[in-house]
């Protein structure tokens, strides 16, 4: 179940005789590689103890919607941004029936209604309860809003029945619940990524470099291959495990890095730049270590091959995304570089002291990102990077389309600039 690897997985537990199962649940989510939160209801505590689904997932249970100890006392909005996907299991007629009007009166609802992350229900309930009208209605009502249902299942019941409303088998749980990290958005599509940060050669033990940790555009890479893509990853020096199903190639400087682009770059439809590529780099590599002498040490630099600009001269068809990590007027300084690299979409963030909600961005496991192309814009908030990739992809996606359908219609200006041509 390779497509759980990393996964954030919030699980919710309501009140259920069948949430005694969801303790097998967390188990096999662990052992699938996904990283597991598990909220419950006041009233799925009267069937199973909040310590059992602690020792199990290694995390404290949710309980509260108003947590003192969450970010800010609002736990609902944590979670939600933490979770690649929720999963209610078991979910009881009275959760769907709520969830399908909009309550939020405890905390597992609210955090279903605070996120847009997929959103998968396990129902589990009496027979006569799952065929009740009210309850088909409201699972047609939650199904058209893109809720997946999985099962229920027929069998016995703890109320000595037999019929639909028993709780899907946790291997089946697992296999539906990774079916929604496969969108197919980008299937058929060679999509070739850049990441991390580049290394400069000062001397045979110094070089100069800056603080990305690449994690971004291998949370990316990931999402693509998710979405069906054939993906190449061009990789600094990181220390990040290469995503499955995705071709990793190694550099190290910013020249080693556009030579490896230019190389591969045959056949790509989607190019998406997302490496920190070194600006400058030293005129002179010394061939010996630099001794200190006690005196100041100047070094002259050349600029580096400007990656994004020069892939998207020689090859104006293709769909390019830059990145923009700026310390200040983050909307301006990338709205101009999108014009002036001729980026068909740019994703721009905060980073060091500006970016206080993602502890600096570079490092972090969260960030938040403006996306802009042309006439149009989106503002992702503050969330996991493996789920702030997935809706940039989603959105990339989409303007990919329409650059397909017309591409005699291209034309890259900036929303802040006049058209200079």
């Amino acid at each position: 179940m390779e497509k759980l690897v990393n996964k954030q997985i919030v699980l919710g537990v309501t009140g259920s005789i069948a949430a005694y199962k969801a303790a097998e649940l967390v188990r096999r989510l662990r052992d699938a590689g996904a990283e597991v939160r598990v909220v419950m209801t006041q009233g799925a505590t009267e069937f199973v103890s909040p310590m059992t689904f602690q020792a199990l997932s290694g995390h404290p249970v949710h309980l509260t919607l108003l947590d003192t100890d969450a970010e800010a006392g609002m736990g609902h909005i944590e979670l939600a941004r933490w979770a690649d996907a929720i999963l209610v299991a078991p979910a009881s007629a009275d959760f769907i029936a709520r969830l399908t009007h909009g309550r939020a009166d405890d905390l597992l609802s609210a955090v279903c209604l605070a996120s847009d992350v997929p959103l998968a229900l396990a129902p589990a309930m009496n027979n006569k309860m799952w065929h009740n009208p009210a309850t088909q209605d409201n699972v047609q009502r939650l199904a058209s809003r893109g809720v997946l249902m999985l099962g229920p299942d027929e069998g016995g019941q703890a109320c000595g029945e037999t019929g639909a409303g028993r709780l899907q088998a946790p291997e089946e749980l697992l296999a539906g619940l990774a079916e929604l990290f496969e969108s197919g958005l980008l299937s058929g599509k060679t999509v070739m990524i850049t990441a991390g940060p580049t290394r400069e050669t000062i001397d045979p033990v110094r070089y100069l470099s800056n603080r990305s940790s690449g994690k971004m555009g291998f949370a990316i890479a990931t999402a693509a291959a998710e979405a069906g893509a054939r993906v190449i990853l061009v990789a600094g020096p990181v220390a990040q495990t290469t995503p499955s199903h995705v071709q990793r190639l190694d550099v190290e400087s910013a020249q080693e890095m556009f030579d490896t682009v230019l190389a591969n770059i045959n056949g790509v439809d989607i190019f998406i730049g997302a490496a920190a590529v070194a600006d400058y780099r030293p005129v002179q590599v010394a061939t010996a270590k630099i001794k200190k002498d006690g005196g100041s040490l100047r070094l002259e630099l050349e600029p580096t091959p400007d990656i994004l600009a020069e892939i998207k001269a020689r090859y104006p068809g293709l769909f390019c995304v830059g990145f923009a990590a700026e310390t200040h007027d983050l909307q301006t300084f990338a709205q101009e570089k999108r014009y002036r690299k001729g980026m068909d979409m740019i994703a721009a963030n905060w980073v060091g002291p500006a970016a206080t909600e993602t502890d600096g961005a570079f490092g972090s496991e969260t960030n938040a990102l403006l996306v802009y192309w042309e006439g149009g814009g989106v503002e992702l908030p503050v969330a996991a990077k493996s789920h702030l990739a997935r809706q940039l992809l989603m959105h990339i996606a989409q303007q990919y389309e329409q650059h397909a359908a017309h591409p005699a219609e291209q034309k890259v200006v900036s929303l802040t600039t006049p058209d200079r041509h």
